[in-house]
């Protein structure tokens, strides 16, 4: 089946087609792909052969071209490519007598180019699927999988239907062509016609199944009938990940190109004041990150939730996540109670704890997959790590990216540290690697994706930051430097290949502490499980690799240590400065921005939930420094463990996220304002204002009908007795 791609989204696959497998599908082979091959890939991709300079052209001076992007005063900062690029250049001036173009070098030729090719292959075999003895489900078990009530469940669809058939407007069915969709996936063929009924949706499909165009369409249908005497932000939709933020957003203006809907993207690291400029014009959709969308609510003017009439949590489980509990308490707080609200993911629980923070009313349940599946064209292979062995991640994930999968290939860790570590190390080693973590800037974040799409950089070093979401074009690989911590992070990690019908693959790397959740994997498989086994040859070559750039990885990382202080110091500087500023200048200082929690709060939340304590003795600090390619795997395993261990905590809670907590103070002066109540001799001691207008008006209602034991006639000569007194 011919799948076209237009404008950088991929179009619904036919009946009658016929799929087209991968360069690296699940029947290609497992050889390795030669030097040569690459370099001739990478010329054809930086220059076309065919291009021609006509005889009138001039060619403009490189004096034109050499632009000063970086920040004033930084001039002397550079990026981490540029240190790698630098080390790599006198590297190769030391080893090699004749000179060499600086041309051939951006093409990133290996220095050791002399040297054989690796002709030993990496062995695959098919893991047998163990049959294990069913386990009972006790009371207990039973308890916890309590689920919120459906009030109906669609678990199937019309295989025919068209976007045709589902009275769409003529706008979105224009922008439907030209974007590409001819047929409607089945999560969109049985979510679209509920979601037109204002129906609360609970849906749950796999990874890469248009769940995006699934609520955007009825959304987009439902606006185009609003009334418009007066703009109000009617759809609010929310996303965990600046990324899938902008993703939704490009997503939503494609398909609303020929209408007049406002869309307006509010997420973090991105220009703030613009974001309040459209915000005062209350836009039609809101595609927002909690932390940001809170930011404006408290401190953009004239901007509020209470018109909203749907609310769309996109990766639903996450966003009800304790990371974004307190978060997204405080934004329903502020939406409207009357609205139609939409969960959407692919491993979607049912769990009261976690939905009912959303209140749903007679939700509907769009279960087209199970939310533990996994694509159909995903081939999934394992690498045993035995337990002596856990150092030789790093070199066996460098022969992989080496050797078998050059290009298109996202590698997953579980540190932002280890990721940068990995970037230095891939790059020395001569392969076009970017890094993608909370640790960077929102513009690296976007640049690195963007030439990760346009294929100038082959190998994509990301945290679970990248696992949600992200829709990249022609993702052939999957790898895990570590086995993930739940199912439900495997699922998603592996999921950003073998998207809308395609084939890939995922190799991930087990080591005995993972075999949990390796057998949890082993379970849910539909289609045969491999395990690749790397010749020991090869792993211990790039472990010899490896240890001789070494010095130059801690070199580096020691200069953007330098770099990183001289900034602080520079920003501190230029604080200062701003203070000192006279009072009559014409900039205005700029407001300190308000949030819905002090100081304390956010210390307190931030601390609860860190995964293990904060150390601060210098000995540890000292010894963090002569760590061994041991210690940095361990202290991989140990973040996963942990994370585990939370998500297993969470899972027999009983309590719901949804229900209000006081904060702690207010319990503890409660329960002291019932110690200190006042006896009868500080009341007949007390000689107050308060005290003495108490005693002159007599006893209250209450305390009459205590003395006279509920009797009317005994309550009124009670009260005239007083009185003649």
């Amino acid at each position: 089946m011919a799948v076209n791609v237009v404008s950088g989204l991929i179009q619904t696959i036919k009946d009658d087609d016929d799929i087209p497998l991968s360069e690296d599908s699940v029947d290609s082979d497992d050889g390795i792909v030669s030097k040569k091959k690459r370099k001739q890939k990478r010329q054809a991709l930086f220059f076309n052969p065919n291009f021609r300079f006509e005889d009138d052209a001039t060619l403009p001076s490189s004096k034109s071209f050499d632009l000063n992007l970086k920040p004033k005063g930084m001039a002397s900062v550079s990026s981490v490519d540029d240190k790698i690029s630098k080390v790599r250049k006198a590297k190769f001036k030391q080893q090699s007598d004749h000179n060499v173009k600086e041309e051939e070098l951006s093409l990133e030729e290996d220095i050791e180019s002399s040297e054989e090719e690796d002709t030993k292959t990496d062995t695959v075999k098919t893991k047998e699927k163990r049959r294990g003895k069913k386990r009972k489900a006790t009371g207990e078990d039973e308890e916890m999988q309590e689920k919120i009530h459906f009030s109906e469940s669609v678990d199937t669809f019309d295989e025919k239907m068209l976007f045709q058939d589902m009275n769409l407007s003529r706008p979105l069915l224009k922008g439907l062509s030209s974007m590409g969709f001819v047929k409607p996936t089945p999560i969109q063929a049985a979510c679209i016609p509920t979601a037109l009924l204002g129906r609360d949706i609970c849906a749950c499909a796999v990874t890469g199944s248009g769940k995006t165009v699934a609520f955007m369409l009825p959304i987009l249908e439902r606006l185009l009938y609003r009334p418009k005497a007066t703009a109000s932000t009617r759809v609010l939709i929310l996303v965990p990940t600046r990324e899938l933020a902008v993703q939704v957003h490009t997503v939503a203006r494609k398909l609303s190109q020929h209408s007049n809907i406002d869309i307006c993207l509010a997420a973090g690291g991105l220009d703030i004041k613009s974001q309040e400029a459209m915000l005062r014009l209350n836009p039609d959709i809101v595609i927002a990150t909690p932390g940001r969308l809170i930011d404006h609510l408290h401190n953009s003017v004239s901007f509020t939730l209470n018109s909203i009439e749907i609310l769309v949590l996109d990766e639903a489980d996450r966003m009800l996540d304790e990371y974004f509990a307190e978060q997204m308490k405080e934004i329903i707080r502020s939406c409207a109670h009357q609205r139609q609200t939409m969960l959407f993911s692919a491993t979607m629980t049912e769990t009261v704890q976690e939905l009912v923070a959303v209140s749903l009313r007679d939700p509907v349940r769009v279960f087209v997959n199970q939310s533990t599946e996994v694509a159909l064209g995903l081939r999934q292979e394992f690498v045993r790590i035995r337990s002596s062995r856990e150092g030789d991640r790093e070199a066996i994930v460098a022969a992989l990216v080496s050797r078998n999968f050059c290009d298109k290939c996202i590698v997953f860790i579980q540190t932002k540290v280890q990721a940068h570590r990995m970037h230095i190390l891939l790059g020395l080693l001569g392969i076009k690697v970017g890094e993608l973590h909370g640790n960077l800037s929102q513009a690296q974040r976007l640049e690195t994706l963007k030439k990760f799409k346009d294929g100038l950089i082959d190998v994509m070093l990301a945290t679970d930051l990248a696992a949600r979401g992200l829709d990249i074009e022609g993702i052939k690989t999957v790898i895990n430097f570590t086995m993930p911590s739940t199912i439900k992070h495997y699922i998603h990690r592996v999921g950003r290949t073998a998207r809308a019908g395609k084939s890939g693959r995922s190799v991930t790397l087990v080591g005995e502490k993972e075999r949990k959740v390796l057998k949890e994997v082993v379970k849910l498989a539909k289609a045969p499980l491999k395990t690749r086994i790397i010749p020991p040859d090869v792993i211990s070559k790039y472990r010899d690799k490896i240890s001789l750039v070494e010095e130059d990885i801690k070199a580096i990382m020691v200069e953007e240590k330098e770099e990183s202080h001289l900034r602080s110091v520079e920003n501190k500087m230029n604080k200062a400065q701003n203070m000192l500023k006279p009072a009559d200048s014409e900039e205005e200082p700029e407001k300190r921005r308000g949030w819905f929690q002090s100081r304390k709060e956010r210390k307190a939340e931030r601390e609860k939930l860190r995964l293990a304590e904060k150390s601060n003795s210098k000995e540890e600090k000292k010894t963090r420094k002569k760590l061994t390619a041991e210690d940095r795997v361990n202290f991989e395993l140990t973040k996963a463990q942990l994370l585990s261990i939370r998500h297993a905590k969470k899972a027999h809670k009983t309590k719901p996220v949804g229900v209000p907590e006081l904060p702690k103070d207010k319990k503890k002066k409660k329960k002291k304002a019932k110690k200190d109540e006042p006896g009868f001799e500080t009341e007949l001691a007390d000689i107050g204002s308060s005290a003495v207008k108490k005693f002159r008006a007599g006893p209250s209602y209450k305390d009459r009908k205590e003395a006279a034991g509920g009797n009317k006639n005994a309550m009124k000569s009670f009260g005239r007795k007083k009185k003649k007194s």
